[in-house]
């Protein structure tokens, strides 16, 4: 007695993760959307930072600054320093997903750290290539049709804290977050990077304490030896 053929049409562990870190924060578009219009900027240049920009920190940054007054020269280099960031996923990102040709230049846009943090949570490359679109993909489509029902309808949704979406975003990354830190080392850098972002607040430009942040981060890897692959002796099992 043959055995009935496999179902086709599942969805991957790594697909699925990525499209829940997309609706969660694709939600916080509303948020963004919101507060861009009562910061001043018309629908129109709410969806254009959305749509070009495309990096919810950076966009944040940018309307913040408009909002206390600054000047558009200000709120761009507090979105660029912020920004900065991806360009960093996107060296990692280049060797690690292997994109050639037009997927290359979409995948530039789609890095951000959602998709970042899917990707690497993977274990195999197909896997990875699939969770970085998943979350990528959603996250650009959802973030952007949020944005303009947030613009649209402005001040009919009151504080957007309100409704908790400030920390959908925060809420999904941690849940990215939490299943790596299973060794002292990965707590640790988290712990101290976490601490100087904290301490760099009141002293700071925005942008500038999670460039903080990323420094430590990158001398850490420079200085601690990274652990041997798994498929090399002394590797993880």
């Amino acid at each position: 007695m043959t055995e009935p053929p496999a179902r086709t049409g599942r969805l991957s562990p790594a697909t699925r993760m990525g499209l829940s870190i997309a609706a969660a924060t694709g939600l916080y578009g509303v948020s963004f959307g919101a507060l861009a219009v009562a910061a001043g900027l018309t629908v129109g240049q709410a969806m254009a930072l959305s749509l070009l920009m495309f990096t919810g920190g950076s966009q944040f940054a940018f309307i913040g600054v408009v909002a206390g007054g600054g000047s558009g020269a200000a709120a761009l280099g507090a979105a660029t320093l912020l920004g900065l960031r991806n360009g960093v996923y996107g060296i990692q990102l280049k060797s690690l997903l292997g994109l050639r040709g037009w997927r290359r230049w979409v995948g530039a846009q789609l890095t951000i750290d959602e998709s970042t943090a899917t990707a690497l949570a993977q274990t195999t490359a197909d896997e990875q290539r699939r969770g970085f679109w998943a979350a990528g993909g959603g996250i650009f489509v959802l973030w952007n049709l949020f944005t303009a029902v947030g613009a649209l309808l402005g001040d009919a949704l009151g504080d957007p804290r309100r409704w908790g979406l400030d920390g959908a975003a925060v809420a999904a990354f941690l849940g990215l977050l939490w299943p790596r830190l299973r060794q002292r080392e990965a707590v640790a850098l988290a712990v101290v990077s976490g601490l100087a972002t904290a301490l760099a607040l009141p002293w700071l430009p925005p942008g500038l304490p999670i460039l903080l942040a990323a420094l430590l981060g990158a001398l850490w890897g420079w200085w601690v030896p990274a652990p041997p692959p798994a498929d090399q002796p002394g590797g993880p099992t």
